[in-house]
């Protein structure tokens, strides 16, 4: 679970990185940075899913420690 979780964070991560890219390079003249974007969106709005099933189906826990501590 730490492994897709891990490489989640990469590819939105890396899809940020590219629309950066495109931000600096095209000028506005496409929309590749408007997909980068969007993209990362949408992997972000999936790992967030992905999370609450997960935990749902049992297969992470939250940690024991008592709020406040």
């Amino acid at each position: 679970m730490h492994i897709i979780v891990a490489i989640a964070f990469v590819i939105i991560i890396g899809s940020m990185a590219s629309a950066l890219y495109f931000m600096m390079h095209d000028r506005g003249r496409t929309k590749r940075m408007v997909w980068s974007l969007a993209t990362r969106v949408g992997f972000s709005i999936s790992l967030f899913l992905f999370l609450l099933v997960a935990h749902w189906l049992g297969w992470i826990h939250y940690s024991q420690v008592p709020i406040g501590r």
